[in-house]
């Protein structure tokens, strides 16, 4: 079971995020596509730059790519060598971790919220996605709040991601399931 973090709202109309939060938000749709959306692959420093200026925690030299795309960039930590590839989507309500050589190909969302249901009014929910080290998330992936993708692992293109996946698996399909082992290798 995931543990999703309810954020306290008045109604289903009303922000979960103070003004000041908003604030931040803004400054950051702004700033990301000014500042690193037109800019070529080489220029991967000075998107880094950028996300740190933001509160994004950068370990080592990761890539990201600059059609990536990324929302609420203070809840990113990105490992060396991590890709976040072409239109990859970081939705960071929650954090987002993705390790060490990990790559999450073209168009995959990593989908940190979602909304509780049961109650009228629907509040926002969160809760962490962790990728590990090595991982490959392939194209158009879709991973649900509160997953872990253990070490080693390969996500299938197209695959929603409901439940953690075990290091060293690939798994594939809507819900995603294992499909085969995957030899675990010292990086």
């Amino acid at each position: 079971m995931v543990d999703l973090h309810t954020h306290s709202q008045a109604s289903r109309y009303a922000s979960p995020w103070s003004r000041g939060y908003q604030l931040r938000l803004l400054l950051w749709e702004y700033a990301w596509p000014l500042c690193c959306g037109w800019t070529p692959k080489p220029c991967n420093p000075w998107r880094l730059f950028i996300l740190r200026r933001f509160g994004a925690t950068i370990h080592g030299q990761p890539f990201v790519h600059q059609r990536a795309r990324i929302e609420h960039p203070w809840n990113l930590t990105l490992h060396h060598k991590a890709c976040l590839g072409d239109r990859a989507h970081a939705y960071c309500l929650g954090d987002v971790t993705i390790g060490p050589a990990a790559c999450v190909a073209q168009e995959a969302y990593l989908c940190t919220g979602t909304h509780d249901f049961t109650l009228p009014h629907r509040p926002l929910q969160t809760a962490p996605i962790y990728i590990g080290a090595d991982v490959f998330i392939g194209a158009r992936a879709f991973v649900l709040p509160g997953v872990s993708v253990g070490e080693a692992s390969i996500v299938g293109a197209c695959s929603v991601v409901t439940r953690s996946v075990p290091a060293g698996v690939v798994v594939a399909g809507n819900p995603a399931h294992p499909l085969a082992a995957r030899a675990l290798h010292a990086t």
